[in-house]
């Protein structure tokens, strides 16, 4: 990539292609610098260079923002880990009890804890709103050997802590402020169930605002972003449907938009449902991460057509899949099963 800025910033040349080793590797045992040159030219001159994506200067620095603020929150998590790993280690349970550690009573009786207290009826105490009907229980889990050495590593994960929070707020107000020009661009995105603020100004961090401009259709942005089926065919036998690896930082959105989505009703709850069913029922989880990524996939190519088309997304409704069926063709299916089962079946037409 610097060599790539040098040289556009050079203004020497017409155009400047960065692509991926893998789609131009030259013959195994020709390895020299001067044969590879050689071998991009030649695929240069036959129209064989397909040119890596490359975002525009303003996108390009909300995603190294954006990037860095999902490592924060993702340290974040890991150290409120550690805080709970130290906790069970000197035997005090707040998290068999309480639903996180890292809310504020929780905060209160870690900090009390350090300050010398002991008691678990007085640290159950300083239980906030809801927490308080868990007062009993609380003066049970907060009984332990919590001794000096605990303390002092739980105080350091408590600095850490709020080091980080300091941090991720000061990345909020950067990413809302890099995320102006881009407005009306988000605001399209947030019309799609499932996408919030964050999620959006990720998508826009990893595929600009105008996706159309570098990716023909919609489906090579889903091949792209690595949420497409894999093609492995040979001998007209299909082999492998395994995924590519894609964009890593923006699967990870896309799959928690879809798992919220799916709890909305709509057209991708429908797709979810009809997936799962497809792939083995709700009681394999291995049907469930299909079916979510199937439908991560879907609001990919959802994504294309709202920002390439600047308009809002329009639900097609749950009962979308259903109103496509032919009747009579659903209904002979739906027969068929039954007798399949050792069922007699009759039918007799609803009163009108």
């Amino acid at each position: 990539m610097p060599v790539y800025h040098s040289m556009i910033e050079h203004g020497r040349f017409t155009q400047v292609l960065v692509c991926n080793p893998g789609h131009v590797k030259n013959v195994p045992g020709r390895k020299t610098d001067y044969a590879d040159a050689e071998w991009l030219v030649q695929l240069l001159e036959c129209g064989l260079l397909n040119a890596s994506f490359i975002p525009i200067t303003q996108v390009k620095a909300a995603r190294d923002v954006l990037r860095y603020h999902t490592k924060v929150v993702q340290q974040r998590t890991s150290e409120i880990q550690r805080l709970g790993a130290v906790l069970q280690d000197a035997g005090i349970k707040l998290d068999s009890v309480a639903s996180s550690i890292a809310t504020v009573s929780g905060r209160h009786m870690i900090e009390a804890l350090i300050d010398g207290e002991r008691r678990g009826a007085d640290l159950a105490e300083l239980a906030l709103g809801n927490m308080r009907t868990k007062i009993p229980n609380l003066s049970m889990a907060l009984e332990g050997r919590f001794d000096e050495h605990p303390a002092l590593i739980c105080r350091l994960h408590l600095e850490h802590l709020d080091l980080l929070d300091a941090m991720i707020a000061e990345l909020d107000v950067q990413v809302e402020e890099m995320m102006v020009p881009f407005r009306a661009a988000r605001e399209l995105l947030r019309s799609i169930p499932g996408i919030g603020s964050m999620a959006a100004a990720q998508i826009i961090g990893e595929i600009g605002v105008a996706p159309q401009e570098f990716f023909a259709t919609a489906a090579k942005l889903a091949a792209w972003s690595g949420l497409a089926p894999g093609n492995h065919e040979s001998a007209g036998k299909r082999k492998s449907g395994r995924r590519r690896h894609g964009n890593q930082h923006l699967q990870p959105v896309l799959v928690e938009a879809a798992w919220s989505a799916v709890r909305h009703t709509g057209y991708l709850r429908s797709l979810y449902h009809r997936h799962v069913m497809k792939n083995g029922g709700y009681r394999s989880g291995v049907a469930k991460k299909k079916a979510i990524v199937t439908v991560a996939h879907a609001m990919m190519m959802i994504v294309w057509h709202v920002l390439a088309t600047g308009t809002p997304y329009d639900e097609l409704g749950e009962d979308y899949f259903t109103t496509r069926k032919d009747p009579e063709k659903e209904t002979q299916r739906l027969i068929t099963r039954l007798q399949a089962l050792g069922h007699k079946v009759t039918l007799e037409p609803a009163a009108v």
